[in-house]
Protein backbone atom coordinates (compact mmCIF):
# COMPACT_ATOMS: atom_id res chain seq x y z
CA UNK A 1 0.00 0.00 0.00
CA UNK A 2 1.52 3.34 -0.70
CA UNK A 3 2.11 5.69 2.06
CA UNK A 4 1.37 9.24 1.00
CA UNK A 5 2.88 12.06 3.47
CA UNK A 6 2.37 15.47 2.65
CA UNK A 7 4.89 17.55 1.24
CA UNK A 8 3.72 21.37 0.77
CA UNK A 9 0.74 22.97 -0.55
CA UNK A 10 0.13 23.34 -4.25
CA UNK A 11 0.36 27.06 -3.61
CA UNK A 12 3.76 26.96 -2.47
CA UNK A 13 5.15 26.41 -5.97
CA UNK A 14 4.36 28.32 -8.41
CA UNK A 15 4.46 27.23 -12.35
CA UNK A 16 7.55 26.50 -13.77
CA UNK A 17 9.15 26.21 -10.48
CA UNK A 18 10.69 23.86 -8.41
CA UNK A 19 11.10 23.45 -4.39
CA UNK A 20 13.32 21.75 -1.96
CA UNK A 21 11.20 19.33 0.81
CA UNK A 22 12.55 16.34 3.02
CA UNK A 23 10.60 13.29 3.24
CA UNK A 24 11.70 10.88 5.68
CA UNK A 25 15.38 12.07 5.08
CA UNK A 26 15.05 11.67 1.11
CA UNK A 27 15.38 15.23 -0.53
CA UNK A 28 12.54 15.62 -2.84
CA UNK A 29 12.18 18.57 -6.29
CA UNK A 30 8.26 19.38 -5.94
CA UNK A 31 7.96 20.48 -9.23
CA UNK A 32 4.86 22.52 -11.20
CA UNK A 33 4.95 22.49 -15.20
CA UNK A 34 1.52 23.15 -17.13
CA UNK A 35 -0.51 22.85 -13.99
CA UNK A 36 0.64 19.26 -13.48
CA UNK A 37 2.65 18.32 -9.88
CA UNK A 38 5.78 15.83 -9.67
CA UNK A 39 8.17 14.78 -7.10
CA UNK A 40 11.72 14.05 -8.56
CA UNK A 41 14.80 13.34 -6.12
CA UNK A 42 16.44 16.45 -5.50
CA UNK A 43 19.64 15.22 -6.57
CA UNK A 44 21.15 15.39 -10.15
CA UNK A 45 23.05 11.94 -10.56
CA UNK A 46 25.71 13.49 -12.45
CA UNK A 47 26.99 15.90 -10.16
CA UNK A 48 24.84 15.46 -6.96
CA UNK A 49 23.73 18.86 -7.01
CA UNK A 50 20.02 19.79 -5.68
CA UNK A 51 17.65 19.48 -8.83
CA UNK A 52 15.21 22.22 -7.12
CA UNK A 53 17.50 24.91 -8.11
CA UNK A 54 17.52 24.25 -11.71
CA UNK A 55 14.82 25.80 -15.04
CA UNK A 56 12.08 23.45 -15.16
CA UNK A 57 10.48 23.54 -18.96
CA UNK A 58 7.50 20.90 -20.19
CA UNK A 59 8.19 17.77 -18.41
CA UNK A 60 11.48 18.84 -17.76
CA UNK A 61 13.96 20.13 -15.32
CA UNK A 62 17.58 21.21 -15.85
CA UNK A 63 20.88 20.73 -13.54
CA UNK A 64 21.99 24.37 -13.13
CA UNK A 65 25.68 23.17 -12.73
CA UNK A 66 26.13 21.20 -15.86
CA UNK A 67 22.56 21.16 -17.93
CA UNK A 68 21.59 17.57 -17.71
CA UNK A 69 18.01 17.59 -18.17
CA UNK A 70 15.51 14.96 -16.39
CA UNK A 71 11.86 13.66 -17.38
CA UNK A 72 9.62 14.13 -14.73
CA UNK A 73 7.75 11.68 -15.19
CA UNK A 74 10.10 8.72 -15.82
CA UNK A 75 13.54 10.38 -14.00
CA UNK A 76 14.86 9.37 -16.99
CA UNK A 77 17.69 11.71 -18.48
CA UNK A 78 17.38 13.41 -21.27
CA UNK A 79 20.12 15.87 -21.97
CA UNK A 80 24.04 14.76 -21.49
CA UNK A 81 26.50 14.76 -18.98
CA UNK A 82 24.10 12.72 -17.00
CA UNK A 83 23.50 8.78 -17.77
CA UNK A 84 21.69 7.45 -14.76
CA UNK A 85 18.31 8.17 -14.07
CA UNK A 86 16.92 10.26 -11.14
CA UNK A 87 14.15 8.47 -9.02
CA UNK A 88 10.17 10.09 -9.39
CA UNK A 89 7.52 9.46 -6.75
CA UNK A 90 3.75 9.30 -7.15
CA UNK A 91 2.15 12.38 -6.33
CA UNK A 92 -1.65 13.15 -5.41
CA UNK A 93 -3.17 16.16 -4.51
CA UNK A 94 -5.91 16.63 -1.93
CA UNK A 95 -7.81 19.39 -1.63
CA UNK A 96 -4.79 22.26 -1.63
CA UNK A 97 -1.97 19.56 -0.03
CA UNK A 98 1.05 17.67 -2.19
CA UNK A 99 1.13 14.46 -1.02
CA UNK A 100 4.13 12.20 -2.00
CA UNK A 101 4.53 8.27 -1.83
CA UNK A 102 8.81 8.22 -1.43
CA UNK A 103 9.29 4.65 0.19
CA UNK A 104 7.06 3.01 -2.79
CA UNK A 105 9.72 4.57 -5.32
CA UNK A 106 12.99 3.83 -2.77
CA UNK A 107 12.75 0.26 -2.22
CA UNK A 108 11.23 -0.24 -6.11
Amino acid sequence: MDDFVRACSVDDVKDGSAIRVDIDGVPVAIVRSEGEVYAIRDVCSHANVPLSEGEVEDTTIECWLHGSRFDLVTGRPTGLPATQPVPVYPVKIDGSDVLVAVKVSETA
